[in-house]
This record gives C-alpha cells, structure tokens and sequence, in this order.
C-alpha cells in the first residue's frame, strides 16, 4: 500500500514509531521519472515525462503533471506552480511508459513478496475448519499478511462462490467466496499480475473475520478497513 495507506509510516494506523511528534497530515512530493499517458474516447489527452507524486496522508498517491501536458479539465495542484492533477476515472485508461496501469496509481515505495512457508495454518470460523494447510504467505507493504491456501487444503464445500469483484493495481483481479452470513470472506486471483504470480489460484481469507491459528496458536484479528 505505500507510505500512506494502511500501516505505512504515514498512514492512518502506523506500524512502527517516529522518534519525534509527526502532523497528523503530510503532504510529501517527489519527481516520478515514467512517461505517463492517459487516454479519453481513444485520444490521448495526457502525455507527459516531467510527472510528480503526490502523497497526502490516508490516500493513494496521485500524478501531478505540468499543465501543458494535460488537454483534459484538472485542477490546480496546492504549493506545485503550474502543475495539475485530476481523478482517476476522469479518462478511460491510464499508462506508464507502454503498460497500462488499473485501479489506481501504483506506489513505488509499496512492495509484494510470496514466500514459501512451513508453518501450518488453519483458518476457522466458530470451529468449523475452512481451510488447513502450509500456504504461501503473501506480504504486502501496509497490509497483513495474507495467507494463500491450495484449494485442496480449503473446504470448498462450505463456500458459495460470489459475485463480487474486485481489482487491485499490484494483483490483479480478485473472485470471492461466502461463507454462510459472512459474506466475502474469502478470495483468489487467477490471473494475477506479476507480483502476486505466485498465488495464481490460491485462496486467502481476511484474517480479521475468521479465526488463524498458526503452528497452533491463536493469531490477533489486525483491524484494518476490512475487519467489520
């Protein structure tokens, strides 16, 4: 997730401390050194290589770029001269360099790492196992770890698969599975971007609404957006 999202140093919940009192909001920008685009009714109304970062605390950072690069309406970007941004969905498709970009702009200071794992992990709820295994564990920068299960190790016969969707711009494309009442509680990616290349097809399950248990002791719900 970044420096401002989740548990990043200047997100909402930070993980770690500062030795000295933090604002409650920071605005930080940097020189972001990608050719970007952006697309609109198939023309191209942003094309520029002099692009800054914009990050503010509890958001996604969000390009800034010079106003002669931008034939589309944005807006004026606070304490940057000449520079304006605009929102995400105001054009059709964004890009850096020649790959397109989804859901929102990518961090470069927001890292994924797969790791292979001995641990054995169960993830139950009121008892009743969901899924039992040695998965691969999935970090992400400002998020919990999450657990992917081969679904030989998941009780799929306990889940309902569901219709919801959801994109994220470092994974991919995520399908769900409910589970009685709790709806959505567990997830896979099947065509996964690269980063998240090493649990194509594995599910995970949100750790704040089932109850982990790793080499047999009980694990603490994070609290995170997704814990209600």
């Amino acid at each position: 997730m970044g420096l401002t999202m989740g548990t990043g140093p200047f997100g909402k919940q930070p993980q770690g401390r500062f030795d000295f009192d933090p604002p409650a909001r920071i605005r930080y920008v940097e020189d972001f050194p990608r050719r970007v685009r952006a697309e609109k009714n198939g023309a191209t109304v942003i094309d520029s290589q002099r692009v800054k970062l914009v990050w503010v605390t509890g958001n996604l950072p969000q390009y800034a770029f010079p106003e002669d690069d931008v034939t589309v309406r944005a807006h004026a970007v606070k304490d940057i001269e000449g520079y304006v941004a605009l929102a995400w969905n105001a054009v059709d498709a964004w890009f850096e360099e020649e790959e397109q970009v989804f859901v929102h702009v990518r961090d470069p200071y927001s890292r994924i790492d797969v790791l292979e794992t001995k641990k054995h992990v169960r993830a139950s709820v009121e008892g009743q196992a969901l899924a039992e295994g040695t998965p691969r564990i999935l970090f992400e920068t400002g998020l919990p770890p999450r657990y992917y299960f081969d679904p030989a190790d998941v009780r799929l016969d306990l889940l309902t698969a569901s219709e919801k969707e959801t994109g994220c711009a470092y994974k991919g494309t995520a399908r769900y599975w409910s589970y009685g009442e709790l709806r959505d509680v567990a997830w896979a990616y099947d065509e996964p971007r690269w980063d998240a290349e090493r649990v194509r097809g594995r599910i995970a399950f949100f750790n704040e609404r089932v109850d982990l248990e790793v080499d047999g002791v009980a694990q603490e719900p994070p609290s995170t957006e997704w814990s209600d």
